[in-house]
């Protein structure tokens, strides 16, 4: 009896410690290519032309906000929102870096200013456009001018979130990242979320 009883348990133990370890496995590093797949092929063709993600709003994490003060005056001449796709804030804490696939959507708008009881206050107003990073750690679009230094880089006019006005990233968009270089070209101390 006693003997059937150290069988069961040591039975037990096993299948629970199998379970365990087919658990970590299973919930370990995500296989890179299906992140890309999943979540950069949304927004990426072929051919590597990039446009704004569908309903980002409603399915991607806000990372944190930017306010550009005004040349003249006070307020803030835009601001600046930016998205992560799902899972970018916790594969970022858990690794300190942005996983190969990951999507960043920055929406730029124009700000209004106005007094208000708190003071000075500027507000988005009208949206002028969207600024799209796709991370892409292997180089997928050697031939594309809009892929290069580990991402995708895309200037989109508010008229047409389909067809990007970028045509070379690194004439039109790398200048304004060289401060962030050290961060992926990402400017990361703007977003809390990432810190762990």
């Amino acid at each position: 009896m006693r003997n059937n009883r150290i069988m069961k348990l040591t039975c037990s133990g096993l299948a629970l410690t199998g379970l365990y370890l087919f658990g970590v496995a299973s919930y370990g590093q995500p296989d890179q290519s299906s992140d890309y797949d999943g979540l950069a092929a949304a927004v990426a063709d072929a051919s590597g032309s990039i446009r704004v993600p569908a309903d980002y709003q409603k399915t991607y994490q806000m990372l944190g906000s930017w306010a550009v003060a005004a040349d003249e005056g006070p307020g803030s001449k835009e601001m600046h929102g930016v998205y992560a796709s799902p899972g970018t804030i916790e594969a970022y804490r858990e690794n300190g870096g942005f996983p190969d696939g990951t999507v960043l959507v920055k929406e730029v708008f124009h700000t209004a200013t106005n007094e208000m009881t708190t003071g000075t206050v500027s507000s988005a107003d009208e949206l002028a456009g969207w600024f799209v990073m796709v991370k892409d750690s292997v180089g997928r679009y050697p031939d594309s001018k809009l892929w290069g230094d580990g991402w995708g880089w895309a200037w989109f006019d508010a008229a047409d979130p389909l067809k990007s006005t970028s045509t070379d990233y690194k004439a039109e968009c790398l200048s304004c990242h060289v401060p962030a270089q050290a961060s992926d070209w990402v400017y990361t101390r703007g977003y809390p979320q990432l810190r762990k």
